[in-house]
């Protein structure tokens, strides 16, 4: 695995979001060489990636409530049709 390839097992969404953080800033600054900038731009998007991986899997639990006994059930917000 490249250094700009990351799974979503080997960050927490908060250290990927603070890489991403330091990366923008870097980026913002204007002084960073072309192929860094390049290389910078690549590990964000990986980041990125590894960000939207995990709020898809906490979108997936959050959409299943666990009953008392024990099981998954889909979980629906049903809206009022009062308008």
């Amino acid at each position: 695995m490249s250094d700009t390839e990351y799974t979503a097992n080997e960050l927490t969404f908060e250290q990927a979001m603070e890489q991403m953080e330091k990366i923008v800033g870097r980026l913002e600054e204007g002084e960073v060489p072309l192929e860094e900038a390049i290389d910078l731009f690549q590990k964000g998007m990986a980041l990125s990636k590894v960000c939207h991986q995990k709020l898809e899997k906490v979108e997936e639990k959050m959409d299943q409530i666990l009953q008392d006994d024990g099981e998954m059930k889909s979980f629906f917000i049903q809206e009022d049709d009062k308008a």
